[in-house]
């Protein structure tokens, strides 16, 4: 990771935020990206204290103009682009049935639009240089169907097979494009709502073969892999990240 240039979206909380922290504690330089300024300059301000080599962008990702002069900003102060974390999301629950046609836009806009427009500006950059490494965030919801996240899953599945194309388009240019599917990751935000209900993360804990959900830096252990050179021939995957939630046939009564 040592002196790489890579961009992180969603990156002032849970996954994106343990992504950023293990990248940067490895020497790489991290562009961490949000819509929110007040928790993201807190968080980059604490990894700069401990010597790390961070810089913040202040940007809603579903504004395609304002995310892709982001990355063609930073690879021409940097020179190049190593590395993409397509990490931010909208997330939406509810039934079809009763989903607007602005909350499914609203999904697809940050979950699919904003990953196709980053894309295809780092794409632009890495191909030339041939080399470079991009990390689109999944869900195991974009592999296994439930109910009230019709918007959610359809998006999440849609980067999935996105990204397979990407990687088929990239790859005689040196660079690999992957998707990354997590389970059930106790975020903070998802740890301080099962915290009031026990009941309910002990059932959901469960239904999951590891009997746990994942903690958001062994998700970012796997994207750190995938951003490596210990994955140059790993190319147009989605790598599980789930405790073993898809390989599951049946849910444990």
């Amino acid at each position: 990771m040592k002196d790489k240039v890579i961009i992180v979206t969603g990156a002032s909380d849970g996954i994106g935020r343990a992504t950023a922290e293990r990248l940067a504690s490895e020497g790489a330089h991290v562009v961490m990206v949000a819509r929110g300024r007040e928790k993201l300059e807190t968080v980059a301000a604490q990894l700069s204290a401990s010597g790390a080599a961070v810089e913040t962008a202040v940007v809603d990702v579903s504004d395609a103009k304002a995310l892709d002069s982001l990355i063609v900003d930073v690879a021409n102060r940097r020179d190049r682009l190593d590395g993409l974390v397509n990490n931010a999301a909208h997330v939406s629950m509810g039934m079809i049935a009763d989903t607007s046609e602005e909350e499914w836009r609203a999904t697809f806009a940050a979950g699919a639009d904003a990953v196709f427009v980053a894309t295809r500006a780092a794409l632009r950059i890495m191909m030339p240089q041939g080399s470079g490494s991009i990390v689109n965030i999944s869900s195991t919801n974009g592999r296994r169907a439930m109910p009230a996240m019709g918007a959610y899953s359809a998006s999440k599945a849609a980067l999935i097979h996105f990204s397979r194309v990407a990687a088929m388009e990239a790859a005689p240019m040196g660079v690999r494009v992957n998707a990354l599917a997590p389970g059930m990751v106790l975020t903070p935000g998802n740890a301080a709502f099962y915290e009031s209900m026990p009941d309910a993360l002990a059932a959901v804990n469960g239904t999951i073969p590891a009997r746990r959900g994942a903690k958001p830096e062994e998700i970012a252990s796997a994207i750190r892999f995938l951003l490596s050179d210990d994955a140059t021939y790993v190319n147009g995957i989605c790598l599980d990240v789930d405790g073993g939630k898809a390989a599951q046939l049946y849910m444990p009564g």
